[in-house]
């Protein structure tokens, strides 16, 4: 197992590849980013992430969703004993393999 990106205080870590955790999160959101973009998905595949820990996670996510499109993602979840679920945050479309995940 390979040791995490060194993590800035309140800051993002660097992009890594999606893993299994992700794509679970992405399949939960999936029909929350198609609401939002008013858009349907059948390919919905998380290519690589960011993290920030805040009193949480943030997740910025890039999602391959067909072709040559993606989609980043934010996505917040809390503290396990908040009881909350993990929420979509934000959607930004239009975005390609090639687009830096930043704060949004």
């Amino acid at each position: 197992m390979s040791e995490s990106p060194p993590m800035m205080c309140g800051g993002i870590r660097a992009p890594e590849p999606a893993n299994k955790e992700v794509q679970d999160i992405c399949d939960e959101m999936k029909p929350k980013v198609e609401d939002e973009t008013g858009k349907t998905y059948n390919v919905f595949k998380a290519k690589t992430y960011a993290s920030q820990t805040v009193a949480g996670t943030n997740y910025f996510i890039k999602v391959h969703v067909g072709g040559e499109d993606h989609v980043h993602l934010r996505v917040y979840r809390p503290l396990p004993h908040q009881g909350s679920a993990v929420k979509l945050v934000g959607v930004l479309e239009g975005m390609s393999l090639d687009s830096l995940i930043t704060y949004f």
